[in-house]
């Protein structure tokens, strides 16, 4: 039976919204903001061949998931701004603005010039565009789940607010899906031209219909009692972060949950997508199936975890899925190697690759202005190849001084000399050991594309990593909802959220992958979700409330 709650409307006068409606409304506008702000990550490969192409492979890849990063680093402020904004004049018109301001950036990205037709201002403006989505998501998330919560019996909000939980994973999925059909019709040739383009533009339409759909909602009933009462926050911000009974609170929320809760997330969803392409080289398109699928079986268990939170309780799950996460995320990439390129795994473990050279003499192999060509010293020259083309391998430290040499199985190839070779000499002696390396590593059997992928297997791992997503996300927002106040909870709720997924989620895929490239080991990522989610587990087993039994009118 469909629940109707009364809501004040412009004058005050009662308002009866079905649930659904309140659900679905909210969902599908959270679902359209998802869509838009995901698409950059799912096509970070063209986008780093389009508006990075000025320096090389290894750092433009790393730079595109930097500008895709970009959009997180700015969440927290569009929570503060929105937030503010949500708590002094209302849910519902707060978040119709911040789902215009991302539609209209993502349909920019579509239309923007690539670097080879403007130049450097492509990067630039498309970074630009990116802050926009990250400042207007930084405002939606909060805006959504307050007002369903809002809205929400008690004793149901773990159920309700799962739905905005789902969003996410929802956009991802259709995204995902999007862009499977446009590469599959269109080809991978003109797809990678021009095609990419379009599942950005085809987002005007989506932003048109969840605009008219979330027009016919009214206001939360809790603001509108607020705003009848005039007990609305004139000042937020002093409220939420200036007193330190609430600004502890925050900081609690922050690091004993939202901050493991965001790098279990985006390893489950984004970490492993970009793994099984770039380090397992498994082709974009098959990646991308194989994730929509774990998605499709692994979604409703963010309903389900919602809905047991309202029976156990928010915390246990949360703490439970950071748990299984620091237990389980090494064993589980290893596992995801064997199934998804057993040929790879065999060569690793047959002909391990290693590196002998003085430590003091490699570079950082990251070049974020593009001016390194890793050439003037040896251990450049022999790592910078290894780092491109994703082959794992060992550092065995060797007196300073020394040449660089590469071991792969029993053969051993030492690097040029940078000081003993020059100009047009040297470029001619790189690529020459470059071609020696490359064929040394193809007769060791390393392939240059996944090889025997056992794909229900590959599935099967996805689908846990998104269960672990589902049980520390599906809970969360009703945990938020219920520690904070409803004359500061969008601001207060909005900023710790943003910081544990746009910050330490966020930055999680860039970070790993220049963990990896300076390391040489292609599970050396895994160490900073693991480290977070334990230092989560740790705090929040000792200072997070339980919150599902609290009042939230109040």
């Amino acid at each position: 039976m469909a629940t109707t709650y009364d809501s004040g409307g412009a004058h005050g006068s009662a308002v009866k919204q079905n649930d659904k409606l309140v659900i679905g409304a909210s969902s599908l506008g959270t679902v359209f903001e998802w869509y838009d702000f995901y698409l950059y990550g799912l096509l970070a490969t063209y986008i780093s061949r389009h508006f990075f192409s000025g320096v090389n492979e290894t750092t433009g890849f790393i730079l595109a998931l930097g500008a895709f990063a970009a959009g997180f680093a700015v969440r927290p402020f569009g929570a503060i701004v929105f937030g503010r904004i949500g708590d002094m004049v209302g849910r519902k018109n707060t978040f119709l603005v911040t789902m215009g301001i991302m539609g209209l950036s993502t349909f920019a990205v579509g239309l923007l010039p690539s670097y080879g037709t403007i130049g450097v201002a492509a990067p630039i403006i498309l970074v630009l565009l990116r802050i926009l989505q990250g400042l207007a998501l930084g405002g939606e998330y909060g805006g959504a789940a307050t007002y369903v919560a809002e809205h929400a019996p008690a004793g149901r909000r773990g159920l309700y607010t799962s739905f905005i939980q789902t969003t996410a994973t929802m956009g991802l999925f259709a995204a995902l899906l999007v862009v499977i059909g446009f590469r599959t019709a269109l080809g991978e040739e003109f797809f990678g031209d021009l095609g990419w383009r379009l599942p950005f533009l085809v987002s005007i339409i989506l932003l048109g219909v969840s605009m008219w759909i979330r027009l016919q909602l009214s206001e939360s009933p809790v603001f509108q009692k607020m705003k009848d009462e005039g007990t609305v926050s004139k000042a937020p911000l002093t409220e939420a972060f200036g007193r330190w009974s609430n600004l502890k609170i925050v900081l609690i929320a922050l690091f004993g949950a939202a901050m493991g809760q965001g790098v279990v997330w985006y390893t489950g969803q984004f970490y492993a997508l970009f793994f099984l392409e770039k380090m397992l080289k498994v082709d974009g398109a098959t990646t991308n199936v194989l994730m929509a699928v774990a998605l499709l079986f692994g979604t409703p268990f963010f309903v389900f975890f919602g809905w047991l939170s309202d029976r156990i309780g928010r915390k246990p799950i949360i703490m439970a899925g950071c748990a299984l996460a620091c237990l389980t995320y090494f064993p589980l990439f290893g596992a995801l190697t064997n199934a998804a390129n057993p040929t790879l795994a065999r060569a690793q473990a047959a002909s391990p690759v290693t590196v002998v050279s003085h430590d003091g003499d490699c570079s950082f192999q990251f070049d974020p202005v593009g001016k390194n060509k890793f050439d003037a010293r040896s251990c450049d020259i022999a790592k910078s190849f290894l780092a491109k083309n994703g082959i794992n391998y060992d550092n065995v430290e060797a007196p300073a001084g020394t040449i660089a040499t590469v071991r792969i199985g029993g053969q051993s190839f030492t690097a040029p000399d940078p000081s003993k070779v020059t100009g047009a000499d040297r470029a001619a002696a790189i690529t020459a050991y470059q071609d020696q390396l490359k064929t040394a590593i193809t007769a060791a059997g390393y392939p240059t594309k996944a090889e025997g992928m056992n794909k229900a297997k590959v599935v099967l791992i996805l689908w846990f990593m998104v269960m672990l997503v589902t049980m520390v996300y599906g809970p969360i927002a009703a945990l938020l909802v219920e520690l904070f106040p409803s004359r500061i909870r969008y601001t207060s709720m909005s900023l710790p959220y943003h910081i544990g997924n746009g910050w330490f989620g966020g930055f999680l895929p860039t970070t790993a992958f220049a963990m990896v490239a300076a390391t040489g080991d292609i599970y050396y990522g895994l160490w900073y979700p693991v480290v977070l989610a334990a230092i989560t587990l740790a705090i929040g087993i000792v200072f997070l409330p339980e919150t599902f039994r609290r009042r939230i009118e109040d």
